[in-house]
C-alpha cells in the first residue's frame, strides 16, 4: 500500500444485527489534503468514523494508515499511532482543569522517581497548554477552571485544542461547530487552516455547506450507509451536493448508494 495515502478503506462495513449503517465504503485521503465528509442524519458518517478509530468494531473491510494495515483495539490505540479526533462528545474530564485535560494520558513527568511514583511536571504541561492555545487562537482566560465551569464554546474550543495540541497524522473533526457562536466558530476555522497551512491531514466532518466550501480540497457524500459521491470543491457546488445528499443526483460509478 502507497503512503502517498495518509488513510485508505477497502469495503469498511458495519452492521448492528439487521441494520446496515455502513456498507462497503472505500476511502483515500492524501497527504496534506483536507477531505470533509457530508451526509444527512444517519448516514453513516459518523459510523464511519467510529470504525476507523476503533470506537467500535468493524464488521467487516480493511483499514491502512500510512500504508500500514491496522486494526485498533480502542481509540486510545488509534492515538497512539498518531491519529486525533474531537467527537461530538468532546470526551474532555469535567473535574480536570485545561491542561490537565490536555495531557490526559500523555501526562508529562520528571525523570527522578519517588519509590514507586513519578512526579508529574505540571509547570511544564501548563506552559505547554498556553503555548498551544495561543498557536490556535482559543482563548480561555484561566486555564486551572475546570472544564464543567466553562462555557459550550470554550469546551469545544479546548477539545479542539487539545487535537492541535499534538502534531498528528491524522486529525479528525465531527460536527466542530455544530453548537458554537459566530466567534467560536471562527476561532475552530482559523484552527483548521492553521493545520492546513502545517500540512496536517483532516477530515472534516460538517453539514455547514459554507465551512466546507471555505475550508476543504474535497467532498465525500454518503447516504444511506453508503459512499454516493466524491467531489473536487473547485468542481461542484452547494447545490450540487445538496442533490447528492438527497438521491436527487448520481455520481457515474456510485449509483449502488441509491
Amino acid at each position: 500500500m502507497s503512503v502517498e495515502f495518509v488513510l485508505k478503506t477497502e469495503n469498511l462495513t458495519k452492521h448492528y444485527g439487521g441494520v446496515h449503517a455502513l456498507e462497503g465504503a472505500n476511502f483515500e485521503l492524501r497527504k496534506g489534503e483536507h477531505v470533509a465528509i457530508m451526509g444527512d442524519n444517519g448516514a453513516g458518517k459518523s459510523t464511519f468514523v467510529r470504525q476507523i478509530t476503533g470506537v467500535e468494531q468493524r464488521t467487516s473491510g480493511r483499514v491502512w494508515l500510512y500504508g500500514e494495515e491496522v486494526n485498533f483495539s480502542g481509540p486510545l490505540e488509534a492515538r497512539e499511532h498518531g491519529i486525533e479526533t474531537v467527537f461530538q462528545t468532546l470526551a474532555l474530564a469535567d473535574d480536570l482543569d485545561v491542561p490537565d485535560n490536555l495531557f490526559l494520558g500523555r501526562e508529562r513527568t520528571f525523570a527522578d522517581w519517588l519509590g514507586p511514583f513519578r512526579l508529574l511536571d505540571y509547570r511544564s504541561m501548563r506552559q505547554s497548554t498556553l503555548d498551544a492555545l495561543n498557536r490556535t487562537g482559543v482563548k480561555i482566560p484561566n486555564i486551572r477552571n475546570t472544564i464543567q465551569n466553562m462555557s459550550g464554546g470554550q469546551r469545544q474550543c479546548v477539545a479542539i485544542a487539545r487535537t492541535a495540541t499534538f502534531h498528528s497524522k491524522l486529525t479528525i473533526m465531527d460536527e466542530p461547530t455544530a453548537a458554537l457562536g459566530v466567534q467560536e466558530t471562527a476561532q475552530v476555522e482559523n484552527i483548521i487552516r492553521t493545520l492546513k497551512a502545517e500540512g496536517e491531514p483532516l477530515i472534516l466532518i460538517s453539514h455547514n455547506m459554507r465551512q466546507v466550501m471555505d475550508l476543504v480540497d474535497r467532498i465525500v457524500v454518503f447516504r444511506r450507509g453508503r459512499i454516493c459521491a466524491n467531489l473536487r470543491k473547485e468542481e461542484t457546488n452547494g447545490e450540487d451536493i445538496v442533490a447528492y445528499i438527497t438521491g436527487a443526483k448520481t455520481q457515474p460509478g456510485y449509483e449502488d448508494a441509491l
